[in-house]
């Protein structure tokens, strides 16, 4: 807070920029100050408010729970989704994860993870936003690409066209597997030197 305090100027307004390079006389920058950009805009004067609210209440006061917990609390890993749209036809998706079929209206998505062995047909559902979505867990035992078509709702009208996203193995299975060629490697090497 007291370097925030000290970027100050004149009748404690606290500049958006504040110059890092070498001393510019001929510009009146020098290190530490401001870079002469408009003050004040307020952003800087708002965090230094909640950075003393923060400090008074021994914790970030505007904190957003589900986030930390999300992100930082349990794991610092974030559940993998992919969203799919007709302007946005994602390719590959790795194994497990939640791929999110979205479209602007209501639909029936019949899908396939086994090339059409076995389908399902999922009705979509709404959301606030107008936009209707199905999602379809990507499990890590799925080997062949997830195929979808929509059944339009409202016009009770088929696609006509098949779609395909290509399923490809988790960043787990590739650590894993990566781990497993290095300590190959390393054994071949052992065995190869003590031979």
């Amino acid at each position: 807070m007291r370097a925030l305090e000290n970027f100050s100027q004149g009748i404690g307004l606290i500049p958006e920029q504040i110059w890092d390079g070498p001393d510019l006389a001929a510009r009146h920058l020098r290190f530490g100050g401001a870079t002469n950009a408009a003050v004040p805009l307020l952003w800087a004067h708002s965090e230094y408010v909640r950075l003393h609210r923060s400090a008074a209440d021994g914790r970030v006061f505007d904190l957003v729970e589900p986030a930390y917990e999300q992100y930082v609390w349990r794991t610092g890993e974030h559940k993998n989704i992919e969203i799919w749209k007709l302007n946005r036809q994602v390719q590959t998706v790795p194994a497990g994860t939640l791929l999110r079929i979205q479209a602007s209206s209501p639909f029936l998505l019949h899908w396939t993870g086994d090339e059409w062995q076995h389908s399902t047909d999922t009705r979509s559902q709404p959301t606030a936003l107008d936009i209707d979505f199905v999602d379809i867990r990507v499990t890590q035992q799925l080997q062949a690409p997830i195929r979808f078509t929509f059944l339009w709702l409202e016009e009770n009208r088929w696609e006509g066209k098949d779609y395909e996203v290509e399923v490809h193995a988790s960043k787990v299975e590739i650590e894993q597997s990566n781990d497993m060629l290095r300590k190959s490697e390393a054994h071949g090497k052992r065995t190869s030197t003590v031979a």
